[in-house]
């Protein structure tokens, strides 16, 4: 998107043909007929066309992709009269059909990660990604094993805060 955003069209093209699986199978689970799902699947890349310019790089790209069809879902409903059958704020469902999703997601917390102090940033990582014990990290980087506990706790606790005031 961010290429996108700076004339690539050829990473526009690629944008939308690797979302186009990712909404249909959203609209599908959620709608079951093949009709409507491709009905909203047209709305929302009209949509994301329309608002691109709108898209904050700084924020995770999956959650305002989300947004923009969960909002024609919310549409579709009030115009049909239909009530939901299963919940609109399952994000995750929207991303999880394709392996793709994985590598998106690696994105949005690899750009969380980079707003935290380097320290924290590979001390997050160590623990909560590459799995390591909080006594393996701190041999590491060689610190005390409560000092890696707090620094991770408080880096998450940023990194939480952070997501909060980017969904308000």
């Amino acid at each position: 998107m961010v290429r996108s955003q700076g004339g690539d069209g050829a990473a526009y093209g690629e944008l939308l043909r690797r979302l186009n699986g990712h909404l249909r199978a959203y609209y599908l689970r959620r709608l079951g007929t093949p009709a409507d799902a491709e009905d909203l699947l047209q709305e929302t890349l009209i949509a994301m066309h329309a608002r691109r310019a709108t898209y904050d790089p700084s924020r995770p790209f999956t959650a305002w992709v989300h947004a923009i069809a969960r909002h024609k879902l919310i549409d579709h409903y009030r115009r049909s009269r239909r009530r939901a059958e299963q919940p609109l704020d399952d994000a995750d469902v929207l991303f999880s059909s394709q392996a793709s999703g994985a590598a998106e997601a690696q994105l949005d917390v690899e750009r969380l990660l980079g707003q935290l102090p380097e320290r924290t940033r590979r001390l997050i990582r160590a623990v909560k990604i590459e799995g390591l014990s909080t006594a393996e990290a701190a041999a590491r980087h060689g610190m005390s094993e409560s000092a890696v506990k707090v620094s991770v706790h408080r880096g998450l606790k940023s990194l939480g805060t952070r997501v909060g005031e980017e969904e308000a």
